[in-house]
């Protein structure tokens, strides 16, 4: 494909927002290093930590070099395969994280790492599995930080999971049931019955006073709260912690990284941590498997085309998706 031409966006620096977002053509990756692939992309999933890339929240971290194509989530077809790649030809359908630092999903091609992709069933849409990689593993890998077992084993665990209908969290409400928690949500008046019908046993609306406070309905203190909405005070969550209760937070403030280590120091028994998760391969073909077999419900808000990814960007930054948010070329 070498000189061939493809559409993708871009933005030239830091800020912005979705006025930043430039409409280009560029050339179509080729020539993938070892153990990369190449992929026409069918649809690609964006997470909040796509605009904040762009904002500058994280370049002490992860400095940029621009342009700039984002977005990490992608579904595709494997169209060229690099050197020691044997698990995958051209034609095969795929799932794939790419690299936080390099972006590249939204556009017509990208590149991928082998060990981050894997096959998808016939059975789950692109669209689907471009959900998977970074809310899907999320969602799976803070369970099993916060000690719920897949495999049957172990005692029900109370569970709270913030911000049930996003992204992460519809997926969290879902997994947590499989892996046989108690789940109390929260989420916004308009999305209760939503947040029911994903398996949830008891839900709040964050909006009023109880939903506020965190309390659940039948005075069950959380063994763990997946901590997925903006930040929430500490003294929010103590009182409801069950005696060696611990809160896993997505998105930690300074507030909660410094909750954080003085509940180290004083070797509190009730904690709250930090939690950053990264794609798995083998995560992902067994979040991949749950939906093949109807077990686990990708929700998608709503779908863009490339051509209008700029509607997407704002949606993702708005914060009130329920469910995901999807660019299809």
């Amino acid at each position: 494909m070498a000189g061939k031409l493809m559409r993708a966006v871009q933005y030239n620096g830091y800020g912005g927002g979705t006025a930043a977002l430039k409409q280009v053509e560029v050339p179509v990756p080729s020539r993938p290093s070892k153990g990369e692939v190449v992929l026409k992309v069918e649809a690609t999933a964006l997470n909040p930590f796509d605009w904040k890339i762009q904002k500058g929240v994280l370049r002490p971290f992860m400095p940029k070099k621009f342009p700039f194509i984002p977005a990490n989530d992608v579904a595709g077809e494997v169209v060229e395969v690099g050197p020691g790649v044997e698990n995958f030809k051209p034609g095969d359908k795929v799932i794939a994280g790419l690299n936080v630092g390099m972006g590249g999903g939204l556009a017509e091609y990208c590149v991928a790492k082998a060990d981050v992709t894997v096959l998808r069933p016939a059975e789950v849409s692109a669209a689907e599995g471009a959900c998977l990689p970074a809310a899907g593993t999320t969602a799976h890998g803070i369970l099993i930080a916060a000690g719920l077992k897949f495999d049957g084993s172990g005692p029900q665990k109370n569970i709270l999971i913030t911000a049930a209908s996003g992204g992460v969290g519809h997926l969290a409400v879902q997994l947590a049931k499989l892996a046989n928690a108690h789940v109390t949500a929260t989420c916004g008046a308009r999305n209760l019955d939503f947040v029911r019908s994903l398996g949830a046993d008891e839900v709040l609306d964050y909006k009023t006073p109880e939903g506020a406070a965190l309390k659940s309905p039948s005075g069950k203190k959380y063994d763990a709260v997946i901590q997925c909405a903006p930040p929430v005070p500490w003294s929010v969550f103590e009182p409801n912690l069950s005696r060696t209760g611990k809160v896993l937070d997505l998105s930690p403030g300074a507030s909660a990284m410094w909750t954080f280590a003085v509940k180290k120091i004083t070797m509190s028994k009730k904690k709250l941590v930090p939690f950053f998760a990264s794609v798995k391969g083998e995560n992902l073909v067994f979040l991949a498997e749950l939906v093949k077999q109807g077990r686990l419900k990708v929700v998608i808000d709503c779908k863009h085309p490339l051509s209008d990814a700029g509607a997407a960007w704002a949606k993702c930054i708005e914060g009130h998706a329920t469910g995901k948010i999807v660019v299809e070329p």
